[in-house]
């Protein structure tokens, strides 16, 4: 049986209420178009760029400047933006030993944690009163491992991991479709 995301969300905004502070890890601008469309209805916004696993600068910056215009051109001033320097060591050290394991298994553990344990952290220091992730909306990402790691990145702690599934419901076709609208940067991998 699988778990329904969509429906713990739905249930956790009843719960809490609307209007409330989310921090929104975000890997790229087109992952990023999807997710906020849904979520925008129920929460002030704050888009969290925090990508240490890229493999250059310069894919950094460009997903970072593509994220910077989807906002300005589609949001305005709804929606905030945090971008963190781009630090592949963190990176690195976080999944030393495990370089050559398969998409999908223990270095993407280590990656999803690495950067949602960031996301908490920021979104612990600056109120936030959830956090959730871009990541869940690709067809090539397992969302239950990353509802896991969110939730264990914020136990202990006043902020909330929010559960998603943003490729349910054609999430990520509606990623694409957006994406082909605002004209954005998809990368290659």
């Amino acid at each position: 049986l699988k778990p329904n995301f969509e429906s713990k969300r739905k249930e956790q905004i009843e719960l809490f209420g609307k209007g409330k502070k989310l921090l929104l890890h975000a890997c790229c601008a087109p992952c990023s178009t999807a997710c906020i469309e849904r979520l925008i209805e129920d929460f002030d916004i704050t888009v969290y760029f925090y990508n240490p696993n890229m493999d250059s600068k310069e894919e950094y910056e460009k997903r970072a400047e593509e994220i910077k215009r989807l906002l300005s051109v589609a949001y305005k001033d709804k929606v905030g933006l945090i971008t963190e320097d781009y630090l592949p060591s963190e990176y690195l050290n976080a999944v030393n030993g495990l370089e050559n394991q398969p998409e999908g298994g223990a270095r993407c553990e280590k990656c999803f944690y690495l950067r949602l344990k960031k996301t908490a952290e920021y979104a612990q220091k600056n109120s936030f009163d959830f956090i959730t992730a871009t990541l869940t909306v690709s067809p090539y990402k397992n969302a239950k491992l990353i509802n896991q790691v969110g939730e264990s990145v914020c136990e202990n702690s006043a902020v909330k991991w929010l559960y998603s599934d943003f490729k349910k419901a054609n999430g990520y076709l509606r990623s694409i479709e957006l994406s082909k609208l605002f004209g954005l940067y998809r990368q290659n991998y």
